[in-house]
């Protein structure tokens, strides 16, 4: 007597369908549908304009290199720094010769922008993030750069490290993360608190 067995891979391609309709197409019209309607600018990369001009993102640092203006922490992302299409760090362990080397040229450029400035450098302006697209940095960096912008913009320290607290951010939930300040977001303040008269460079 014939035993009538059914196609194993029937109930498998249909469930594979099933996945791909649910998880292909469903889900993430779902997720970019909500993300649209309660979050639809950080579903959008957190972008910033100015006067209607796209000038960056909240989420990735820009390569500030004028002394009028704040400098971010040091990027390894590919030849171009802060570049997106190359996020990671530079992967040099502690006894690495290259990451005490990069240090100390990252500390003569601070030292170069800033003569008079004998204090210590913080540890951020001299490594870079993991990421390679860090945006923020600590207010004890922008703190450490805060005499050389004042004096760049003519204005006062106080009138700059007034800025620097009104643009430093809290810890998330007051728990998470570590106080920190968006460079971009700082510079900008800046160029509307304190506008310098010559073209500063950034890229």
């Amino acid at each position: 007597m014939k035993t009538s067995t059914s196609n194993p891979l029937r109930p498998a391609l249909m469930l594979f369908i099933l996945l791909g309709v649910l998880l292909g197409g469903v889900y993430p019209l779902a997720v970019t549908g909500l993300a649209q309607s309660f979050f639809p600018k950080q579903a959008n990369g957190s972008l910033i304009e100015r006067k209607g001009e796209l000038v960056g993102s909240e989420l990735i640092g820009q390569n500030f290199t004028s002394p009028a203006y704040f400098w971010g922490r040091p990027s390894a992302a590919g030849t171009f720094p802060n570049n997106g299409m190359a996020s990671g760090g530079s992967n040099l362990g502690p006894t690495n010769p290259a990451l005490k080397k990069a240090a100390e040229d990252r500390a003569k450029s601070l030292q170069d922008a800033d003569p008079a400035n004998k204090g210590a450098i913080p540890i951020d302006l001299l490594t870079a993030s993991a990421s390679g697209l860090d945006p923020h940095i600590s207010p004890a960096a922008a703190d450490y750069q805060a005499a050389r912008v004042a004096r760049e913009r003519g204005v006062s320290v106080d009138q700059v490290r007034a800025l620097i607290r009104g643009n430093s951010e809290t810890p998330q939930w007051g728990l998470f993360g570590e106080p920190r300040v968006n460079v971009l977001k700082l510079n900008l303040a800046l160029d509307v608190a304190a506008p310098q008269v010559k073209q500063a460079q950034s890229q």
